[in-house]
C-alpha cells in the first residue's frame, strides 16, 4: 500500500494555522500532540501484540494457545476550522496581503522583487502578532547556550534532536528558543460567519 501524498505548502499554512487554536483551546488535543512530538509512534504504526497464555495440562503435556491483540486502527479526526483561525488569516490579509502573497505565483519574479514584496509581508506580519499576541522564549536562555533536562521535562516545550539515546538527564545546545504564547487578544466578532470572507471582493465604479 502507497503512502499518501504529504499536504502542499498551502495546506501545511492551514493546517498549522487551524492546529494551533485547536491546541490552545484543547487539552486533550495538546496532550496527543506533545505524546507525538516527543516520539510516542501512532497507534497504527505500533506493531500488533501477542499475548502467551501457557496452559499445563499434566506434567508432561503442554498447551499453548496465542491470542492475538487486535490492532487498534487510526481514526482520522477532522477538526472543523476554528473561527479564530479565520480572524488571523483575515488580519495578515488585512495588514500584510498574507494571502495575495502566498497564492501569486512567485516563479516568473526576480528574487530582488520578490524579497521587495517579502519585506512588506514581513512588516504587516509583525504588525498582526504584536498587536493580537503576547509572545515569550520558552527558554530564557541564550541559543547556542549549554543546557540540561531533567527526567520529566516537559516534551510539549522542548523538542530533543540530534542523537537521542537513553533517558534524562539531557544535556545539549540550545539551536532555539522557542515561542510560546501568553496571551491573545483578537477583536470580538458580531457575525462569525463573516470571518469566512479573509478579503472582500473589489468593484471599482
Amino acid at each position: 500500500m502507497s503512502s499518501p501524498q504529504p499536504p502542499s505548502f498551502l495546506s501545511r499554512i492551514a493546517i498549522a494555522i487551524g492546529s494551533f487554536f485547536a491546541i490552545l483551546g484543547n487539552a486533550p488535543l495538546a496532550a496527543q500532540v506533545a505524546r507525538l512530538r516527543a516520539g510516542e509512534p501512532l497507534a497504527a504504526d505500533a506493531p500488533p501484540k501477542e499475548v502467551r497464555v501457557e496452559v499445563p495440562v499434566e506434567k508432561i503435556i503442554e498447551t499453548r494457545i496465542e491470542v492475538p491483540v487486535e490492532k487498534i486502527v487510526e481514526q482520522r479526526v477532522e477538526v472543523a476550522t476554528d473561527t479564530a483561525a479565520l480572524q488571523l488569516l483575515g488580519l495578515l490579509q488585512r495588514e500584510a496581503r498574507f494571502v495575495d502573497f502566498i497564492q501569486e505565483d512567485v516563479a516568473p519574479y526576480a528574487d530582488a522583487e520578490i524579497g521587495a514584496a517579502a519585506r512588506v509581508v514581513h512588516e504587516g506580519c509583525r504588525k498582526v502578532l504584536r498587536e493580537h499576541f503576547t509572545l515569550a522564549p520558552v527558554r530564557a536562555e541564550a541559543e547556542g547556550a549549554r543546557i540540561t533536562l531533567q527526567a520529566g521535562f516537559d516534551a510539549s516545550a522542548i523538542r530533543l534532536t540530534g542523537n537521542v539515546v537513553g533517558q534524562a538527564p539531557f544535556t545539549g545546545s540550545l539551536s532555539h528558543r522557542g515561542w510560546q504564547v501568553s496571551d491573545v487578544r483578537l477583536p470580538q466578532l458580531t457575525d462569525a460567519k463573516a470571518a469566512a470572507i479573509i478579503a472582500q471582493a473589489e468593484v471599482e465604479l
